[in-house]
């Protein structure tokens, strides 16, 4: 794909393998949008990038995905300033150690890494569609195999772990890839997944790991499936390693693909509740 003349945004980029994504991005010649919740640290992120890469077109917008109040105010800045949008990379997420609400009341782990991105995705599709061949891809993780949606406890507040309530996020990311794929057939627009491996992040180390690939290796995937003239027509995958990949057999569940879409439109307020 050539990005000379594109729009890429992704979200989280001022750290981490967004951050690297952004970077990686911008030496092919789209205008890049930075995303992230501190206006501080994307300026500084945006002149950084420039800088390495020789591209001036980086922009930043801020959002505190915390907030659907804020995420709707990011997709209006976003199809004010552009008219097109060619790639969306859902990258922001969080790993909490102790159980957080959102604005909204949500647990932060899922309003932060599934419903703030289900919101933003659905509020800039028609960009994306006229903007077509274009592509999404939402940043999941191998933990999504541990994840489990319970809708009568979708925000852990009868029983919270942290590496549970981020498996369950991480699988509402691949279950939500599947289902808008159905939903984009014959709109020009591709929808993938991925698992960006065991990366060396704030994020490794907030959740007690150590170690971990690259910045640079974890984000590769994210930038193959942005650029790739190799998955031009490849939509509704899970990849690891640039390659597809088997995703677990809960994300396959068709009634849970679509139980999620509906009660996302609930508590993201895109259609109105009973």
């Amino acid at each position: 794909m050539n990005l000379h003349d594109k729009v890429v945004l992704v979200t989280g980029a001022t750290d981490g393998i967004g951050k690297q994504t952004a970077l990686d991005l911008a030496r092919s010649g789209p205008r890049v949008i930075v995303h992230g919740r501190r206006s501080d640290a994307g300026e500084l992120v945006c002149a950084e990038i420039r800088s390495m890469s020789g591209a001036d077109r980086v922009d930043f917008l801020l959002a505190d995905f915390a907030s659907l109040h804020q995420v709707r105010a990011l997709a209006d800045q976003i199809l004010q300033k552009t008219d097109r949008l060619d790639v969306l990379i859902n990258n922001a997420g969080v790993y909490l150690g102790q159980r957080g609400v959102s604005e909204e009341g949500y647990e932060l782990n899922f309003a932060v890494n599934h419903l703030a991105h289900f919101l933003l995705t659905n509020l800039l599709l028609d960009r994306l569609k006229q903007s077509a061949p274009a592509r999404i891809i939402t940043v999941s993780s191998g933990m999504h195999r541990g994840g489990q949606i319970n809708f009568d406890d979708l925000q852990s507040e009868k029983k919270f772990s942290s590496s549970q309530a981020y498996s369950n996020s991480k699988l509402a990311n691949v279950l939500f890839t599947y289902e808008l794929d159905k939903r984009l057939k014959g709109t020009g627009v591709t929808v993938n997944c991925l698992n960006p491996g065991v990366v060396a992040t704030k994020m490794l180390h907030a959740s007690s790991g150590s170690g971990g690939i690259s910045v640079e290796e974890g984000a590769a995937t994210s930038v193959y499936l942005a650029s790739s003239p190799e998955v031009e027509s490849i939509t509704g995958k899970y990849f690891a390693q640039q390659q597809i990949a088997e995703s677990s057999p809960a994300s396959h569940d068709r009634q849970l693909q679509q139980e999620l879409w509906k009660i996302s439109e609930r508590l993201t307020g895109l259609i109105r509740g009973d």
